[in-house]
């Protein structure tokens, strides 16, 4: 008979050889679709949605969209507010890291918010930070960075006073120009931290791979607080601008999540993918700019309006988009319900009486039969469905406006700096996703010195003053009848031509789980999980 010992190492051997046998955990890997190739993936420097989705994953703000249409603590654990709503103080997670297993503190946030404002640096986003004492003046150069409105009150306590109560401040913290990236790391590598192998983040995920026109990587990060939450180990990000092209890759089983949905297809997947497809609202604005920076458009009035006329809006919504979009004749989408659109007479009319005035317009202001011929160039970024607008708009141009339309498109980050730079001819394809739910994200990028985010250059100074006693006011429904004032006196200038309001149509396989309608369009990948 066997001694104990022997058959309790009898066991302890059978037990190892069970263990050896049994196979590791699979990792779980998420493929999603991301339109264009990303401009930056430095917080302070990007400015496109494409950046963004990756940034959500990377970084996490002081609150961060829970995947739906709520903001909720992030590396902030929680946050209290002044009685006079000027002084926003923070207390950072005790447990929150950088991906190299540092700690995540104040100091970081105010070198990183610096950063932001600093002029040297041109962030196009640096006005989402103007709410914050004397930050608009440091970003314009009057005064130093020193005196910028954050400070550490200790290693876990950020606090930020702000020039004036600012009821939407939180709700902006989500954003990625109000991210902080850790000073010792890019004191270390200056601006090549946000490289891989350099960059060290404090989300859910960190940076593995980011090979230009093929893919980012990135994965699970072993030191975020939240780790064990976290179900998708990797995270592979595709810039696919072919959305036709996506489609295939993800009826292959290449893609478990889409950017977009070509609208060559919409009838396809309709009839044969219907339970994936998911068409989501989404607060945004598809519109094209003009050139206020040159003429013709610049002190032509009569013309501007004769182009927002020419443009028939229900035939690109129903025969072109097909995807629920709404016909867009003003500039703050209608998701608000604190908010009055003020939309232009000319909505109420039929598109033959818009097309007669648009006639009448373009003689008046010179041009057409018997006048100067109009030549015009759409500028728009490499993308089936912007170029199937393009196409229809330039159409309809040539046929009310008697112009001869060329097309020009861009590459991604060409695009961005053409469009930005002002340096297009005449007329640049735009979107505006909001950074947070309020008309103000919206107006704001209307403002004469907002900088290279306006879209089209335009200065109005009275709506600019609007805009300001707007800011400054603490009575919510003067505040709402300001920035309506000041809605409908850019409009009656007609320096952009909205076309629709967005919806976000995406194909989603029904293998991820825990996918919801987002307003804002964020769905961070630390909140989704894959069956197996």
């Amino acid at each position: 008979m066997r001694s104990m010992f022997d058959r309790l190492r009898g066991l302890a051997l059978a037990a190892a050889v069970a263990l050896a046998a049994t196979p590791a955990a699979a990792e779980v890997v998420l493929h999603r679709g991301n339109g264009s190739e990303p401009e930056t993936l430095d917080p302070a420097k990007s400015s496109g949605v494409p950046e963004s989705y990756i940034q959500y994953d990377l970084f996490e703000g002081l609150v961060v969209p829970d995947g739906g249409n709520n903001l909720v603590p992030g590396a902030a654990e929680s946050w209290t507010i002044s009685p006079d709503g000027l002084v926003y103080t923070f207390k950072l997670r005790a447990n929150g890291k950088w991906s190299d297993g540092t700690p995540v503190t104040a100091e970081d946030w105010v070198f990183s918010w610096r950063r932001t404002v600093d002029p040297k640096l041109a962030s196009k986003y640096a006005w989402m930070l103007w709410p914050v004492k004397n930050a608009r003046d440091i970003n314009e150069g009057r005064k130093p960075l020193e005196e910028l409105g954050v400070k550490a009150v200790d290693a876990s306590t950020f606090q930020v006073t702000l020039e004036r109560s600012t009821p939407y401040f939180i709700s902006q913290l989500h954003h990625h120009s109000t991210y902080a990236i850790s000073q010792a790391n890019y004191k270390k590598h200056g601006e090549d931290y946000i490289k891989p192998g350099n960059l060290v983040s404090n989300g859910a995920y960190m940076l593995a791979e980011a090979l230009p026109q093929s893919h980012v990587k990135v994965v699970k990060n072993p030191h975020f607080h939240a780790k064990d939450s976290v179900k998708i180990d990797t995270v592979f990000y595709y810039p696919i601008e072919n959305y036709e092209a996506e489609l295939k890759r993800y009826r292959a089983g290449e893609l478990h999540i889409t950017y977009e949905v070509p609208v060559s297809q919409m009838n396809f997947i309709r009839q044969n993918l219907a339970d994936q497809l998911k068409i989501s609202p989404y607060f945004g604005t598809y519109f094209y700019a003009m050139n206020m920076t040159k003429e013709p458009w610049k002190s032509n009035k009569d013309l501007r309006l004769a182009a927002y006329l020419a443009i028939d809006r229900q035939a690109v919504t129903e025969k072109i988009m097909q995807r629920g979009e709404i016909p867009a004749y003003s500039w703050v989408p209608p998701s608000l319900t604190n908010y009055t659109q003020q939309v232009p007479e000319y909505a109420n009319w039929t598109q033959e009486q818009r097309e007669a005035k648009a006639k009448e317009l373009i003689a008046k202001a010179g041009y057409g039969p018997g006048g100067k011929p109009l030549e015009m160039e759409i500028l728009y970024n490499t993308n089936d469905n912007h170029r199937r607008v393009a196409i229809a708009v330039a159409s309809m141009f040539q046929k009310v406006l008697g112009a001869k339309v060329v097309l020009n498109n861009q590459e991604w980050k060409v695009f961005l700096s053409t469009r930005d730079e002002k340096q297009f001819k005449d007329v640049t394809r735009h979107g505006w996703i909001g950074d947070y739910v309020d008309a103000n994200n919206f107006l704001e990028l209307l403002r004469s010195d907002v900088g290279k985010q306006n879209p089209s250059g335009y200065v109005n100074k009275e709506y600019d003053r609007l805009l300001n006693e707007a800011n400054a006011s603490q009575d919510p429904a003067k505040r709402q009848a300001l920035m309506q004032q000041a809605e409908k006196a850019m409009l009656e200038d007609f320096p952009i031509l909205p076309i629709y309001f967005y919806t976000r149509p995406q194909m989603v396989s029904p293998k991820v789980e825990g996918w919801k309608e987002a307003l804002l369009g964020a769905h961070p990948s630390r909140w989704l999980s894959l069956k197996p």
